[in-house]
């Protein structure tokens, strides 16, 4: 008999997801074969922050590792310590990836087009998606990974850890945006891209639910009714209205 199968909550997108001793089980998408080549080359890259590949299961769902630990998003609000950790590791992440080809035939599902291909990245890079374990923080969900830029995803990921919410407060979120960039390590120019890059793959967010609502795709349809697209709108407005105050904070000091 079997390993008991235990399911697996909390997530928007996927269902059917379980946990089966210390691995994950979840359905094969199209892009799973792409997906699995790009987190076996991140393991043989030495990047710990993402769970390992195994293949798939007898029936045909892909098996990952079971990563102890809490998500980030029930946890306190981070300090500035700790986004300064998650810059780090985005930054590892990126440095891994940009080693990564990916086969001619590979198949990605991302949902917003990003500014440009540079490299494979995340594409959600969330709270809702890094566990924070005591063996080392772990980023989960790469079923939405594919083709991107460093700064989509690190403009991406400010929008969760800061966080960059609709009714925030500027002189407390310009700080914290900073911590998340220092440690990630960017350099002055690009600086000076990342808000715009924020506010546009935020907005892209919006879109995509929009979309879905008009045209009844899921789950994006759902999720919009469910109030997310006003989130989210909510969230690129005001980052919008304060561009040159993020530029102004994230350069401040940063020789070119």
């Amino acid at each position: 008999m079997g390993e008991q199968e235990h399911p697996l909550e909390g997530g928007n997108v996927s269902a059917g997801v379980v946990r089966v001793g210390e691995t994950v089980r979840k359905p094969a998408t199209a892009s799973t074969s792409a997906v699995g080549s790009l987190l076996r080359d991140l393991e043989t890259a030495g990047f710990a922050g993402a769970p390992r590949f195994h293949g798939l299961d007898e029936r045909g769902r892909q098996i990952l590792d079971y990563v102890h630990g809490p998500l980030a998003d029930t946890l306190p609000p981070m300090s500035l310590h700790d986004l300064a950790r998650v810059g780090r590791l985005i930054r590892g992440l990126h440095e891994a990836a940009s080693a990564h080809v990916p086969a001619d035939d590979a198949v990605w599902a991302v949902e917003i087009a990003p500014d440009r291909e540079d490299l494979i990245c995340h594409h959600d890079l969330a709270p809702w998606n890094l566990v924070c374990a005591d063996a080392g923080w772990v980023f989960i969900d790469w079923d939405g990974a594919g083709p991107g830029s460093r700064l989509w995803d690190l403009g991406y990921a400010a929008h969760g850890f800061v966080p960059l919410h609709a009714g925030g407060t500027p002189a407390i979120d310009g700080p914290r945006l900073r911590a998340l960039v220092d440690g990630y390590g960017l350099p002055a120019n690009e600086r000076k891209r990342l808000p715009e890059l924020m506010e546009r793959h935020v907005r892209g967010m919006y879109e995509l639910l929009v979309d879905g609502h008009l045209t009844g795709r899921q789950p994006w349809d759902r999720l919009f009714d469910e109030g997310h697209g006003d989130h989210w709108l909510g969230a690129a407005d005001y980052i919008a209205a304060n561009l040159a105050f993020w530029i102004g904070t994230l350069t401040a000091g940063v020789e070119e």
